[in-house]
């Protein structure tokens, strides 16, 4: 660490925001250096955490003139190293943006700061009828703007879809302290869509300042039935059946057997440990309707060669089937000691296949892979199973995983669902996407931000870091901004 542009920094971050506010010393900087994905760890130069948005456009500012790179942190729950500290760059933390600054129940809209817990919008908005609906695993502490960030999803976006079918408009900082507005109340807006462009941009265009989401009425009734299977096949097949027949479960969750006994011994939701895999399938709207299409997921379930099917008997029973699922991937801690999260998404046809394909790159690598997903759309976790003391086992494991997501990319797929990309996918977007495409990446970041203060060396690889990958072919001359970090 550059202990003089620490000291520089902090005196002139200081003329605009509380001195409180700017942590400075190791054991105040040490809680920071790593998001969920903590096998990459960096201690950032120093963390600030403003507590208005006058602040933060002064941080930004501050950043800007000295050249010194700006991370943004949300609640720091991301899986893909998004948030991680680059050396010698502020850390910004939103944590302070907390509140809930207006429910407007006519527009179904909430107007949030970034630092509001996902889960809390829903318990504010209860009392009139309402919710929001996208609901990450980690959506009892993941914050709002760490999910416009990385576009999260959760169980539920099959048929309410992702962050970026939920919001309706972002206020934002660029990287020249300008405070803007993309997306509207409306449902079309003039010009290029700027909302969905920052959505999932991973801290690298911009500074979010406050979220209008989206909120929906409470179904009038949701159920909840829990399928076993004897084979992953055999309830892959399943998954396709159910959408071919026209039916959109609010969730369509699969687990397999690791996974099944870790969440199962975690959370004790009388799961079938036996099970190859189950299905959890929630269905949600007009209580005539999912009583019909209960009956009709139970008929394809059956005939897709279900074992044992359960129907939850009240919301206390459902809430426990999601219980263990939601809790799975804490539950797959409890058995490894460490464990790699990966998040690839396929379409739904390919199950079977890549889980085979899965099964079989464990076996080479000789680690266990247990696998949670939401199968109703193709997005993929597997968790591969190591442990870091072990030389080697780290380096297999994120090779394993680039393995996984070549395969998912093969299959017609992408290298993530909702998790991002961040410091983890970089090779694997190598995979993904050609030169020409990622020189496109690279100008769209330049023309936001041109001397790359912005989460630099996050999201899109350079075009350097994929010939060293081995995906590409290019030359010196290829790279679209010779600048930009090498990494």
């Amino acid at each position: 660490m550059d202990s003089d542009l620490q000291g520089n920094i902090a005196r002139r971050l200081s003329e605009g925001v509380p001195r409180a506010c700017i942590l400075l010393e190791p054991e105040q900087l040490a809680p920071f250096e790593c998001d969920g994905l903590s096998v990459y760890r960096q201690t950032p130069l120093l963390v600030v955490l403003p507590e208005s948005e006058a602040q933060v456009v002064w941080v930004v500012q501050v950043c800007r003139e000295a050249g010194v790179p700006l991370v943004t942190r949300g609640a720091g729950t991301g899986l893909s190293g998004g948030a991680l500290p680059i050396e010698n760059a502020v850390l910004l933390v939103m944590t302070k943006f907390s509140r809930i600054l207006h429910i407007d129940t006519d527009n179904r809209v909430a107007r949030v700061q970034p630092g509001v817990r996902n889960l809390a919008i829903t318990e504010a908005a209860k009392e009139h009828g309402l919710y929001y609906a996208p609901d990450p695993s980690s959506q009892i502490a993941c914050s709002i703007g760490g999910n416009v960030a990385e576009n999260a999803g959760g169980v539920h976006c099959l048929k309410y879809g992702l962050t970026v079918h939920n919001i309706r408009q972002l206020r934002y900082v660029t990287i020249d302290g300008d405070v803007l507005t993309a997306g509207s109340l409306a449902y079309d807006n003039p010009g290029y869509d700027l909302l969905a462009l920052l959505t999932g941009s991973e801290g690298m265009l911009a500074v979010i300042l406050e979220v209008v989401v989206a909120l929906l009425p409470i179904p009038q009734s949701s159920r909840a039935l829990l399928a076993s299977f004897s084979t992953v096949e055999a309830a892959s097949e399943a998954v396709a059946a159910v959408i071919s027949e026209g039916i959109t479960p609010a969730g369509l969750e699969m687990m397999d057997n690791p996974a099944i006994r870790a969440a199962e011994d975690f959370i004790h939701a009388n799961y079938p440990v036996d099970a190859a895999a189950i299905l959890i399938c929630e269905l949600d709207g007009i209580e005539d309707d999912v009583e019909q299409d209960l009956q009709r997921v139970s008929t394809i379930f059956r005939r897709a060669g279900a074992s044992e099917l359960r129907i939850a008997q009240d919301d206390e029973e459902r809430a426990l089937f999601w219980a263990g699922r939601k809790a799975a991937f804490p539950a797959v801690g409890r058995i490894s000691p460490d464990y790699y999260c990966m998040d690839g998404t396929i379409p739904r046809k390919h199950l079977a296949q890549v889980l085979s394909k899965i099964a079989a790159l464990s076996e080479g690598y000789g680690l266990r892979v247990a696998n949670v997903f939401h199968a109703g759309d193709g997005n993929l976790h597997p968790l591969i199973l190591f442990d870091a003391n072990q030389p080697g086992e780290l380096k297999k494991a994120e090779d394993l995983g680039t393995e996984i997501l070549a395969s998912c990319v093969a299959m017609g797929g992408t290298v993530t669902g909702e998790h991002g990309v961040g410091m983890e996918k970089l090779g694997a977007m190598c995979v993904q996407f050609n030169a020409p495409e990622l020189s496109q990446f690279h100008a769209l970041k330049a023309a936001f931000d041109p001397d790359s203060l912005l989460n630099p060396g996050k999201a899109v690889p350079t075009l350097h870091r994929c010939a060293e990958f081995g995906a590409m072919h290019v030359h010196e001359g290829a790279l679209p901004h010779p600048d930009l970090p090498r990494f």
